[in-house]
């Protein structure tokens, strides 16, 4: 797998200089929590990058619930907890891998190809006995140059183009009731985006809490074409991230995020919705 490390992988690097490991985790509507579990335990070394404070922008009126950051503001986040363009970069959490992979979509955004995500997250890491403490690490500060992949991204006007064209596969990441528009626990409006198929993201991963292997990701993609353009999106654009992982590793090569994600879509009155199944 590409974009994924086991803990052994880590384990072995952990004091390499040119790595920064950074702990992802957050809980929606507890915007203290991850914060607070970094201060009272992270893997030796991390250091800590907030959903909502750095890797998303204020919320406005459209944009979704968690707005990509401004790209000035990233790289500042970046630069101030030691990452530059040369450094390895891990990124983890306790949520199975959405907040982590936020981080490893916007870092690959930001055309940066040293980025992974963690296997199975702090817990497991903790389990095995490997190195925790509370310390803060003394930030040196670098410089990150963004080089921005703008093919990585779909706005919502051409989200809007493309509904109904053939040749474009839309994935909707969230659970099947709410992509069916059953249960709406954080938007106003329940449903879906016209056409958008739904793939869980969390069955990305085993039952074993382990992300499932390249082979396992293209057999859940397997009635997909992977020669055309293939959108995913979630509710505010963060665990369609895992998603965008998983296609990268079964191989799909034309996959953009639309970042802004059912919470934009909803929030321009003239856009349709679906509910039920496709």
């Amino acid at each position: 797998m590409n974009n994924i490390v086991s803990l052994k992988w880590l384990l072995a690097r952990l004091y390499e200089t040119d790595l920064v490991i950074v702990d992802c985790r957050f809980q929606l509507g507890k915007p203290d929590f991850g914060r607070e579990a970094y201060e009272a335990s992270h893997i030796a070394g991390a250091v800590y990058l907030d959903l909502e404070k750095d890797l998303s922008a204020p919320i406005d009126e459209h944009g979704g619930r968690h707005p990509l950051p401004d790209i000035t503001d990233l790289t500042i986040a970046l630069s101030k907890v030691g990452i530059s363009n040369e450094t390895r970069v891990v990124a983890y959490d306790d949520q199975g891998g959405a907040y982590a992979s936020r981080l490893w979509w916007l870092l690959k955004y930001l055309g940066h190809e040293q980025v992974f995500v963690l296997d199975e997250g702090f817990t497991a890491w903790q389990n095995a006995g490997f190195p925790v403490n509370a310390e803060q690490k003394t930030l040196v500060p670098a410089r990150y140059l963004a080089t921005v992949q703008h093919n990585m991204l779909i706005e919502m006007d051409e989200v809007k183009e493309k509904l109904g064209a053939e040749h474009i596969t839309l994935i909707d990441s969230r659970d099947g009731a709410r992509y069916r528009g059953e249960v709406e626990p954080l938007d106003r409006i329940a449903g879906h985006i016209p056409g958008a198929i739904n793939r869980l993201w969390s069955e990305g991963k085993g039952e074993d809490g382990k992300w499932k292997s390249a082979d396992e990701q293209a057999a859940r993609f397997e009635d997909l074409p992977k020669d055309q353009e293939t959108i995913v999106y979630c509710g505010s654009g963060v665990t369609a991230c895992p998603n965008v992982l998983a296609l990268q590793e079964a191989g799909f090569t034309k996959v953009r995020l639309y970042a802004g994600s059912w919470s934009d879509w909803i929030s321009y009155e003239e856009n349709p919705i679906e509910v039920g199944e496709e």
